[in-house]
């Protein structure tokens, strides 16, 4: 429960994406999702198929099974914080502050199993959000000392082909969620297991030209635990439940010359599901005095994506960019979360020693606007927000 409940606070700081993207959210779970900045969803081929679009599993014309095993780096700026902070009992401090710069490395799974007829299975471990943000000072640790999200998302999928043009596939989702949340109310820690499935179809318009649609469904993250510190100085039963949202993306890629292929991705995440953070406290004190919920108001929020890769007899070069829109509106903006549109930059590359054996190299940076503030808590403007991913991967057929 604690998790959740530092889900819950974390949510509402949400995100990456993290680290990229907006709320928690951390599309970049392969090595070519780094490299095209997560458009790789219509021509996705390899064994990452099995959690960016499921469907192309059985498309793939290579009937043996593959494994990819990648190690993300993730390096998470620290964030200037200029203007004043409303205190309760204080009024308005003047405020000149940085949250602590974090560093993490993330490693992922996935695996298509050989065809079985039309059908193809695949299995995918993943980190599909997180969040972690630190602030030491004060009045900027009164809000937010600490808040930090770690995930683990194990999605098994199967792919089913209607035609030899048509399939679709779908998945579970087992999301494992671990967290802390610090500020001067509580302290809590927790973790949960919460389900959802995912959906994906795609159609091959001609040979060189796919189309597809996925879909990942809001999980309900309902969590009961208890505190470790509270203001009232009472230990206390708590429950708390909030949504991590659905996602929609809409793909379509071309192929010039077997050997160059586009990709461009709209996604929807429907944040709009957040509409409040509401702690539950089973203890009558800590209920009046903290219970109160927070209005956090999210919106939905777009990201438009592109890719390019380029195929050589050994080598394959990529490159992607992003526009990654933030979900939060200006009058819920804290500490926990000062988040900002983003333009996201990437690049990868990778080598083909031999039939089955494929390693690469891939490298993103997320570069977020400035934003100015105002509202009963911030006065100020927040800038120098910055995310950088390196990621190292193999894959192995057999």
């Amino acid at each position: 429960m604690k998790l959740k409940l530092y889900k819950g606070i974390a949510l509402s700081a949400l995100a990456a994406t993290v680290l990229f993207g907006s709320g928690y959210k951390i599309p970049e779970s392969s090595l070519d999702a780094v490299a095209l900045s997560s458009a790789c969803i219509a021509a996705s081929s390899g064994a990452d198929a099995s959690y960016y679009n499921p469907a192309n599993m059985v498309f793939s014309e290579d009937k043996s099974s593959a494994m990819e095993l990648d190690l993300t780096y993730i390096g998470l700026s620290s964030v200037d914080y200029k203007g004043t902070t409303g205190v309760a009992g204080v009024g308005l401090v003047p405020t000149k502050t940085s949250s602590e710069s974090e560093d993490f490395f993330v490693p992922t799974i996935h695996y298509v199993s050989p065809a079985a007829g039309e059908l193809r299975f695949g299995l995918s471990v993943v980190t599909p959000g997180g969040l972690s943000k630190q602030w030491s000072e004060v009045p900027a640790k009164l809000y937010a000392e600490e808040f930090t999200l770690k995930t683990v998302e194990i999605n098994p999928t199967v792919a089913y082909k209607i035609t030899d043009s048509i399939a679709v596939g779908g998945g579970i989702r087992a999301l494992y969620s671990d967290g802390i949340v610090k500020n001067a109310k509580y302290d809590m820690t927790g973790d949960s297991w919460d389900f959802g499935y995912n959906l994906a179809v795609s159609a091959k318009i001609d040979k060189d030209t796919t189309a597809a649609i996925t879909y990942r469904s809001k999980i309900d993250m309902d969590v009961e635990g208890s505190t470790s510190k509270t203001a009232t100085q009472i230990k206390s039963d708590v429950s708390v439940s909030l949504p991590l949202p659905a996602a929609l993306n809409v793909a379509l890629s071309h192929t010039f010359n077997d050997t160059t292929t586009l990709e461009i991705v709209y996604e929807r995440t429907f944040w709009s599901s957040y509409k409040k953070l509401d702690f539950d406290f089973s203890n009558a004190v800590n209920e009046q005095l903290l219970g109160t919920p927070i209005e956090k108001e999210w919106s939905d929020t777009s990201v438009y994506r592109v890719g390019l890769t380029h195929k050589m007899e050994k080598v394959t070069l990529m490159a992607g960019y992003a526009y990654d829109e933030n979900p939060i509106p200006e009058k819920t903006l804290n500490y926990e979360l000062p988040a900002s549109d983003g333009n996201i930059f990437s690049v990868g590359g990778k080598y083909r020693y031999d039939e089955n054996f494929e390693f690469g190299l891939a490298a993103l940076g997320a570069f977020y606007k400035d934003r100015t503030v105002h509202n009963s808590v911030l006065n100020g403007t927040f800038s120098n927000s910055k995310s950088y991913l390196v990621s190292a991967g193999v894959e192995y057929k057999f």
